[in-house]
């Protein structure tokens, strides 16, 4: 059994059977998310997906811990105490093993801001063939992919609310769950959440709150 539970803005965790997998922790989230976390996924560098001090933090006082990343975070990573051979560069094609759980990579962009704001490299990651996690893009998973539960960003400065239900029909999974909103208000997310729920097409449609569980499976 896994369960999923929201951590504030584009942070997840997963666990089963005790090990936690933490996707995206930024500085918008609740960040004592690290205090148990056994591996760490990070899409890109910008600093709402990935809080670097604390994250540095918790590689040096857990020495299990892993963390796979797009290169730009693991060069951000360098030096952290006691962390040789457990900070791991990710490419969009990757496969690997985090906390027991199997990671696809998939990417490997950005979506554009602005034509004068560079974009930078972000790897989406498909966990058990079954969790997608875009990061800050609109990445697909590979034809043929049945996704269960689509983590589908919802507000920020590279995208608008057409683009994100178009991305929901495209993957069409069973359940969408709503991350990437701190920057909304609560309208904003009752607005996003209307929209979401009558035109996406996914069978299932659930925000949570901070600290909310969902069991998968």
């Amino acid at each position: 059994m896994t369960t999923l539970t929201w951590w504030g803005h584009a942070c997840v965790q997963l666990e089963r059977g005790g090990a936690r997998l933490v996707i995206d922790p930024g500085t918008f989230s609740d960040l004592s998310v690290l205090d148990a976390a056994d591996a760490v996924l990070v899409t890109h560098e910008h600093p709402d997906h990935v809080a670097v001090d604390p994250l540095r933090t918790a590689l040096a006082t857990r020495s299990h811990l892993e963390v796979w990343a797009a290169p730009a975070v693991v060069d951000l990573l360098d030096g952290a105490g006691g962390a040789a051979g457990r900070v791991h560069a990710v490419h969009g094609g990757d496969a690997f093993t985090a906390a027991g759980f199997e990671v696809t990579a998939l990417g490997e962009w950005h979506e554009l801001v602005h034509p004068d704001v560079p974009r930078v490299p972000n790897v989406a990651y498909l966990v058990d063939g079954a969790v997608l996690h875009p990061g800050d893009s609109f990445t697909l998973p590979p034809s043929m992919t049945s996704v269960d539960v689509l983590l589908a960003p919802v507000g920020g400065p590279w995208l608008k609310l057409a683009e994100v239900i178009d991305y929901v029909r495209a993957v069409h999974p069973r359940l969408v769950v709503p991350i990437h909103d701190a920057p909304l208000s609560d309208i904003g997310r009752a607005l996003a959440d209307r929209l979401l729920t009558s035109l996406g097409g996914s069978p299932e449609y659930r925000r949570l709150a901070g600290g909310d569980e969902l069991v998968l499976g």
